[in-house]
C-alpha cells in the first residue's frame, strides 16, 4: 500500500466534498425550483463532465491553468504560483470534474418537495431561509448524503483529469489511482492488487450507502 498516495487521495476527496457541498446545494436547489429559458443549457453544462473523456477535460483544464491563459495568469498574479502540477490545481480540477455528482442528486431531491409545502411554510410566518433550514433540508438529506458519497468515491478513483493537470508528483499530486497505474507499469501486480482492492471496497461501500438511502426514501413514501 502506498500510504502517501492514499493520504493525497483522501485529502483531495475530503476537500472536494467540503467545497462542493455548499455549491451543489445552491445550484441544485436553484435548478430544481427555477424556470427560465436557458435552464436546459445550464443543466447540460453541469452534466458535461459526465460524458467528456477525462483526458479531454484534463487537457482543457491544463490549458486554462497555464500562465498564458487568462485564468492561469490571474491566479499567478494573485498567489504568485501556478496551478499545473500542484495540489491546488488538481483540487480545482476535481471540483469541475465532480460537479454533476454533487449537483444532480441534490437537484432531484429538491424536485420531490411539493411546492405547496413551501407556500404553507411561508403562510405560517417562516422566512425563506428558515423554510430551507427547518422544512426543506430535513426532506432532502438523503440527496445530500448521496451527493457526498458519489463525489467522494469518484474523486478517489479519478485518473485522467488528475494525471493531465497534476502529473504524478509524490506527496503532492500522485493519488492512489495513479499509484496503481505506476505499480502495473513496474510489473508490481501484488501492490497494484492491494491498492485496487482498497478502492473497490470504498466504491462498494459508497454505492451501498446510495442505494440504501434510495430504498429508505421509497419505503417512507410507501
Amino acid at each position: 500500500m502506498d500510504w502517501t498516495a492514499l493520504s493525497v487521495s483522501l485529502r483531495l476527496a475530503g476537500l472536494t466534498c467540503l467545497l462542493l457541498l455548499p455549491l451543489g446545494l445552491w445550484l441544485g436547489r436553484t435548478l430544481a425550483l427555477s424556470r427560465f429559458r436557458g435552464k436546459p443549457l445550464c443543466e447540460a453544462l453541469v452534466a458535461l463532465p459526465l460524458v467528456m473523456p477525462p483526458t479531454v477535460l484534463g487537457f482543457y483544464l491544463m490549458q486554462a491553468f497555464g500562465v498564458e491563459a487568462p485564468f492561469g495568469a490571474f491566479w499567478q498574479s494573485l498567489t504568485g504560483s501556478g496551478l499545473n502540477f500542484t495540489f491546488t490545481g488538481i483540487l480545482i480540477a476535481s471540483l469541475v470534474a465532480n460537479l454533476p455528482f454533487a449537483v444532480q442528486p441534490i437537484q432531484r431531491a429538491f424536485e420531490t418537495i411539493p411546492p405547496n409545502l413551501r407556500e404553507a411554510a411561508w403562510c405560517s410566518g417562516l422566512s425563506p431561509a428558515r423554510t430551507l433550514w427547518r422544512i426543506e433540508l430535513p426532506l432532502v438529506w438523503p440527496g445530500l448524503i448521496s451527493a457526498l458519497a458519489l463525489t467522494f468515491a469518484h474523486t478517489l478513483g479519478e485518473f485522467g483529469v488528475i494525471l493531465m493537470v497534476g502529473g504524478a508528483i509524490d506527496g503532492e499530486t500522485r493519488t492512489l489511482a495513479i499509484a496503481i497505474y505506476d505499480r502495473v507499469q513496474a510489473f508490481d501486480e501484488s501492490g497494484a492488487a492491494i491498492m485496487s482492492a482498497m478502492l473497490l471496497l470504498i466504491s462498494f461501500l459508497t454505492i451501498g450507502v446510495v442505494y440504501g438511502l434510495a430504498g429508505r426514501r421509497r419505503w417512507r413514501r410507501g
